[in-house]
């Protein structure tokens, strides 16, 4: 690897951990944040850009890292900021899922070719996990009719405050809302619509609905299916509580309220660490062609945020050694499903 590799939110748990994880590899570490003493205690020997995210964007834009990683939330702010700010031959990744952030960076393509640039969106659990199942599920096929992915994502929770930038995807994602594609469109629908009850291969039976996310977003771009749901353990299945995110959503619209909810939910303190609820965690597709065959695989990994670190920094380390192109993707119709086998998964096939 040569060249710098920013890690934009150095002092959050996906931060921290991408920061240990590369400089392990050997790849020139530069943490970004907003308080230089939470910085230090990060990583005492690396390099350090202090301030807010327009004083950090000034200074990649004029330092020109060979990599950004940005773990700021909300990405749909953030991701198209900080993509902007990377000056020709610098390349960006992040671990977005709120799909506005998809729609923006994905609407840049054209400008990361045109400037040697390469964009790539969504480089966490859900949406690695589940489009690289779906792509393996795809290979060498025909156009599927139908397409659904579903993210089983199994996490451990850190004590402390929520924080302003999870607080703020939570928040944006409300405002996004539903969404699903059919008949060749991205269309609205009913947050939590679509529910179904799975059977994971270890046994756990969990229930998924569909949201207006990332995976929603990769598996569309990947299938090119004319019909797509993008699901998840997170979304609510309980039809009393998707009335109520409908609402909130709809309330959330009004003038000064995202920010307020913004920060009260970032105030919200956990006090006790607690472990994650299943083994595994898990990205699952069910693929339907026209001819009426379907299949269905999964894609098994441990926690969800540990996966999570380990994608970021695999995309990172391939563009730092210059195998990216051009262009806007998400990381595995970039690097192939193979990405999220070297961040450490597998591939169960149960059809």
């Amino acid at each position: 690897m040569t060249g710098e590799i920013w890690v934009l939110g150095a002092t959050g748990r996906v931060g921290r951990e991408a920061v240990e994880r590369l400089r392990q590899a050997g790849a020139e570490v530069v943490v970004a944040g907003r308080d230089r003493e939470r910085l230090a205690q990060v990583s005492p020997d690396a390099r350090a850009v202090t301030g807010s995210l327009d004083e950090v964007c000034a200074r990649l834009a004029t330092e020109a890292p060979t990599v950004v990683i940005n773990t700021v939330g909300p990405f749909a702010v953030t991701a198209p900021q900080v993509a902007r700010a990377c000056p020709p031959g610098t390349h960006y990744v992040d671990v977005a899922n709120e799909l506005s952030a998809f729609e923006l960076l994905h609407g840049m393509d054209r400008e990361a070719v045109e400037t040697g640039r390469t964009l790539v969106s969504g480089a966490g659990f859900g949406v690695l996990a589940t489009e690289s199942i779906l792509l393996h599920l795809l290979a060498a096929e025909e156009k599927p009719s139908r397409v659904r992915v579903d993210a089983v994502a199994s996490v451990a929770i850190e004590p402390g405050a929520l924080g302003e930038a999870l607080a703020a995807t939570i928040v944006h994602a409300l405002l996004d809302g539903g969404r699903e594609v059919r008949q060749g469109r991205m269309v609205r629908a009913r947050a939590g619509g679509a529910a179904e009850r799975l059977t994971t291969p270890d046994g756990d039976v969990v229930t998924t609905a569909s949201l207006g996310s990332g995976e929603l977003f990769a598996a569309w771009q990947a299938s090119g299916a004319p019909s797509v749901i993008g699901a998840s353990a997170l979304a609510p299945a309980n039809p009393a509580v998707r009335a109520a995110l409908s609402a909130i959503g709809g309330v959330l619209r009004l003038p000064g309220l995202a920010g307020f909810a913004t920060r009260r939910l970032a105030r919200i303190t956990t006090t006790t660490a607690k472990e994650r609820p299943r083994r595994s965690s898990w990205g699952r597709a069910r693929v339907e062609w026209p001819s009426g065959r379907v299949r269905e695989g999964w894609l098994r990994t441990g926690e969800g945020m540990t996966f999570t670190v380990g994608a970021v920094t695999e995309v990172a380390q391939r563009l730092a050694k210059g195998e990216g192109r051009p262009g806007a993707f998400t990381p595995a119709r970039l690097f192939g499903p193979e990405v999220a086998l070297a961040a450490d998964a597998e591939f169960v096939i149960t059809d």
